[in-house]
């Protein structure tokens, strides 16, 4: 048995003890079992932890039930993914409500250089059919990863448009990897398993409840580099996404729908609002993000700074003289620093006409 899985996994099941209270524990502690092995005044004294979850995470004794999930993990090959691992991805580690522990089938790397989320209604028109089909299409030759949520309408067309342009996608579940929802979607997972990967936070026999969903679409979110809204109502769950994404600084774009079309009215209002960046085709997106190829300079550029840096700004500096440019997530993965020094020190760069901020949040010296 797994020991270290056995507590990442019971970790999950503790009442009272959320994704943003394991977060805090384990940059505390390192790793799960540490967790369940402090005294209990040690974790009241946390700061947010108090009493109440500290009598939980002492409390709880449900240890059969990650035994039983470990059993399943093995006979189905599941790849379980904590939040200390290389592979968990580093795009999500950077949301402050990431999951501490995912559970992954497939073959796709979840730190590719480029994957965009794309999102939009269940009740799709030909033209939402269309405009995402075209708009993947384009994207063939660009070695993105296409992940989305499974769902019926611009979802499904997403992950079957991906698939179709041999490109890998990769399906984010409500529900444990025990089963598909919608059932009907059941050969497409296969196929995606297969080119690219289903990827969950659940523990198998957890059903698709509703509360789940939303919970879903921050990995939507949180796993990719850009949110792409295509067709939505003013209501749903794509909508949902598309705010979690600005949450998260990551970048939005909607394609617009007429204006009294109700399945354009999500994208038209996100736009209108200044919560997406319009956008017409994959060739306006990848010129927005940044991820038009662009000639290389042969001659290895040599830079002095006559000015003081920080700690901080020296080691962004340093990163920065490695490589042409760089996406504010892989700064963050290779800095070790934390979101917010990261983002003081990038600030003071910039002032100092150091480093230049470009489209798709990417850096390079200036």
């Amino acid at each position: 048995m797994n020991n270290d899985l056995l507590y990442q996994i019971a970790l999950t099941l503790i009442p009272n003890i959320g994704d943003v209270h394991a977060k805090a524990l384990v940059e505390i502690y390192g790793n799960a079992q540490s967790i369940f092995n402090a005294k209990k005044k040690e974790l009241d004294a946390i700061d947010g932890i108090g009493t109440v979850r500290a009598k939980s995470i002492k409390d709880f004794s449900d240890f059969s039930s990650s035994e039983e999930e470990i059993k399943f993990i093995e006979k189905y090959k599941i790849t379980p993914v904590f939040i200390t691992d290389e592979k968990y991805p580093k795009r999500l580690l950077n949301c402050y409500d990431s999951p501490s522990l995912l559970y992954y089938r497939g073959n796709a790397d979840l730190n590719s250089s480029k994957i965009i989320s794309i999102v939009g209604t269940r009740n799709n028109s030909d033209y939402g059919k269309q405009v995402c089909e075209k708009f993947i299409e384009e994207l063939k030759t660009e070695n993105v990863i296409v992940a989305s949520g499974l769902a019926f309408g611009i979802d499904t067309i997403a992950h079957k448009s991906a698939l179709k342009n041999n490109l890998q996608t990769v399906a984010v579940l409500a529900h444990g990897l025990d089963r598909i929802y919608p059932q009907q979607n059941k050969q497409l997972a296969k196929q995606i398993t297969e080119q690219g990967g289903l990827l969950t936070e659940f523990i198998s026999n957890t059903n698709p409840d509703k509360q789940n969903f939303p919970k879903r679409n921050r990995i939507v979110a949180g796993l990719c580099d850009a949110v792409v809204v295509i067709e939505s109502g003013k209501k749903g769950g794509s909508l949902i996404t598309a705010e979690l994404g600005n949450s998260y600084n990551k970048d939005v774009f909607a394609i617009p729908g007429r204006t009294n079309d109700a399945k354009s009215e999500g994208c038209n209002y996100l736009i209108k609002n200044n919560k997406a960046a319009l956008i017409n085709s994959a060739d306006d997106f990848l010129e927005m993000m940044n991820w038009k190829a662009s000639p290389k300079s042969t001659a290895k550029r040599q830079r002095e700074l006559f000015i003081e840096l920080t700690p901080d700004e020296k080691i962004i500096v340093d990163i920065l003289q490695q490589q042409e440019s760089i996406q504010i997530d892989d700064l963050y993965f290779k800095s070790g620093l934390s979101s917010s020094a990261v983002a003081t020190a990038l600030l003071m760069l910039e002032m100092q006409n150091v480093v230049l901020s470009l489209p798709g949040k990417v850096y390079k010296l200036s």
